[in-house]
């Protein structure tokens, strides 16, 4: 296991900041103890802190501690401060015993060597869909189980598509989605809204029309990444879609279609609750790609790993825990609770069964790809960041999609360096 301190400082810039970095020099962090005593209570981090423990996700969590014979000790924190804090536990000896993170943190945590395999551990994940655990298996082997996943497509006002006379069967790929756009504006109302912001959820909403193009991950300014980015800079520039993509969130992005002015909006399986909310009849379907069908999409979610603990016999615990929060019954509550798709095949099938709007979604996350997948592992984050700069820059006329994708990809090539 690599527990160095240079290891460790790499991995926290892979996640993109240097917060905390002098704690490499020693010391302990007491609100992160509890991994390595003994007794009855064991640690656990999740990037959930809007649940609070009266939540059926607090609830569950507790519940899987009475079920291990343990008390756990929750502590939810966004998503970066989570990685970062694990990388820092990690080397100061005190890490969380189970930890759920989000898929693309999990191949910055195994570089650094602080995670065990799911195999090593015992934990069986042959019901798990090959392509959502692909998202948390490095060189072959699994280092969590995912308790879900969610993706993108596109969400549409019916109204406001029927008063254009567009008909959303009609839209087959990148042309003919164009020309749907340009019919709603003509009739007054407007296009589509996504997230093109400079972080990570921009280089999340970008990749389902640069992977539709064919493009390569390794590879960003190749012709089929540049006909991606000029298919959202032309529509930008035509008044398709709005000039405020380059500062919108999935969550500012859904607002906008909220307001049912927009035809299109790409988003989530977590906006189906407020879909349901919206006050008009909307619709779903994917994301077409280039030249037809549906376009590959990024799968989304968490995994839920345990970190390496210097007193091993930890693990047969931690491993129960696991295992109760990832079984058929309490996956399909809650995913249901966030909205996720469940990663097995059988719960997929209940959800369905319950909520027949969640079949494009199932469909959509059958098709979907790890974004650390095929190898990239540790260095997807040193591609998604001059990615989503490329988009910003060429969005909001800064440098052409060519000049800007070249920039891009040496960018990204010193930093696999």
């Amino acid at each position: 296991m690599r527990n160095s301190c240079r290891t460790l400082i790499a991995a926290i810039a892979a996640l993109g900041t240097l917060t905390s970095v002098a704690a490499c020099g020693g010391g302990s962090d007491s609100s992160a103890s509890g991994s390595g005593s003994t007794g009855g209570t064991y640690t656990f981090w999740d990037p959930y802190p809007q649940f609070d423990a009266s939540s059926a996700w607090g609830k569950l969590i507790d519940k899987c501690g009475s079920d291990a014979g343990v008390k756990i000790k929750r502590t939810g924190m966004d998503t970066t401060d989570l990685g970062n804090k694990a990388l820092l536990a990690a080397q100061q000896g005190n890490a969380p015993d189970v930890m759920l993170v989000d898929n693309p943190v999990v191949s910055t945590l195994v570089e650094a060597g602080i995670v065990n395999k799911t195999s090593d551990l015992g934990l069986d994940t042959k019901s798990i869909q090959q392509n959502i655990l692909g998202a948390g298996t490095i060189d072959g082997s699994a280092y969590g189980v995912p308790i879900g996943a969610n993706t993108l497509a596109l969400y549409y006002n019916k109204k406001v598509l029927s008063a254009a006379g567009v008909d959303p069967a009609s839209i087959k790929d990148w042309n003919s989605l164009t020309a749907a756009l340009k019919k709603v504006k003509d009739a007054g109302k407007k296009g589509i809204t996504f997230s093109a912001i400079n972080t990570e959820e921009g280089s999340f909403q970008f990749l389902p029309w640069f992977w539709g193009a064919g493009g390569d991950l390794t590879e960003l300014d190749s012709a089929k990444g540049v006909a991606a980015l000029s298919l959202w800079k032309g529509w930008v520039d035509d008044g398709l879609a709005p000039k405020d993509v380059l500062q919108n969130t999935q969550t500012t992005s859904w607002q906008e279609f909220a307001t049912g002015d927009y035809a299109f909006s790409e988003n989530g399986t977590w906006q189906l609750g407020n879909a349901a909310k919206a006050g008009f009849e909307y619709g779903v379907i994917s994301i077409p790609g280039q030249s037809g069908g549906s376009a590959p999409v990024p799968t989304g979610g968490e995994f839920v790993t345990v970190p390496v603990q210097k007193d091993t016999a930890r693990y047969d615990v931690s491993k129960k825990i696991v295992t109760c929060l990832t079984s058929s019954a309490n996956l399909l509550a809650t995913d249901t609770t966030l909205a996720y798709v469940a990663p097995t095949a059988a719960v997929q099938a209940e959800q369905v069964k319950a909520n027949p709007e969640l079949k494009p979604w199932v469909d959509a996350v059958a098709a979907a790809r790890g974004r650390t997948s095929g190898g990239l592992g540790t260095k997807y984050p040193t591609i998604s960041q001059p990615l989503w700069t490329a988009v910003q820059s060429a969005l909001s006329g800064g440098q052409s999609p060519q000049a800007a994708l070249e920039a891009a990809q040496t960018a990204a090539g010193k930093g696999k360096s």
